[in-house]
């Protein structure tokens, strides 16, 4: 991984934007989705009707147009759904990706050239809803790329080994309906052992295997490049 998160440094400049916005020019608000942060405690984070408008308010008194969560933050907010475990032990907490919070039918780009490496509807409540993983390879190196939470039609059409050119729409962010039951945002995570997994990768961990984890899936910042001293 230390060789990936090199190379990635390295080659900032080879990047596009995932979305069709640059980050460091909107006005961003960084979500607190830990412990730490009180008002959660305020709101029945179970219900995905409050949990989105709980997102939608906040931005709304920020007068942000994009929200972001965090990498490697240890979340409260997995509560809703057995998924993310039953027993203190083995609930998993820990978030590998970068969150962007948009509307529903915002488009999402190859950062890279890749090719399509697998790709499923994910429909269990806490899950990904649709989600698409990319193949890239870089001064030699394969890795991936995870985009979830999208909408229904960004799954139609695709096949595996399919190319995909950078700059081009691979998705579309879905609803809370169809996308796990979230509020609207795509999941962006880097992997670079897939593990033989398809169309589905851990999205958060238990903290018994944070360090394992954060190995298998750096920053993800490293692509989106997000000036940002909060991320």
């Amino acid at each position: 991984m230390k060789e990936l998160k090199e190379i990635l440094e390295n080659n900032k400049d080879k990047f596009g934007n995932i979305i069709p916005l640059d980050l460091n020019k909107e006005k961003l608000f960084v979500f607190d989705f830990t412990k730490n942060n009180k008002d959660l405690q305020k709101i029945n984070i179970s219900s995905a009707e409050e949990f989105d408008k709980y997102i939608k308010g906040v931005l709304a008194l920020n007068k942000a147009t994009v929200g972001i969560g965090r990498y490697n933050e240890d979340r409260i907010i997995y509560r809703h759904s057995s998924l993310f475990g039953t027993s203190k032990s083995e609930l998993r907490t820990v978030h590998l990706g970068i969150d962007i919070f948009l509307p529903t039918g915002t488009k999402i780009f190859s950062p890279l050239n890749s090719e399509i490496h697998s790709f499923q509807n994910n429909k269990r409540i806490g899950d990904y809803g649709p989600t698409v993983i990319l193949k890239h390879e870089l001064n030699g190196i394969v890795f991936y790329t995870l985009y979830g939470h999208l909408n229904e039609n960004s799954l139609k059409g695709k096949f595996e080994e399919q190319r995909i050119k950078k700059g081009k729409i691979i998705g579309k962010i879905g609803n809370k309906k169809i996308n796990g039951g979230w509020p609207e945002h795509v999941h962006f995570q880097i992997i670079t052992d897939i593990r033989g997994k398809k169309g589905d990768f851990p999205a958060v961990v238990n903290i018994g295997e944070r360090e394992k984890y954060l190995k298998i899936c750096p920053n993800p910042n490293l692509i989106l490049k997000i000036y940002n001293d909060k991320i």
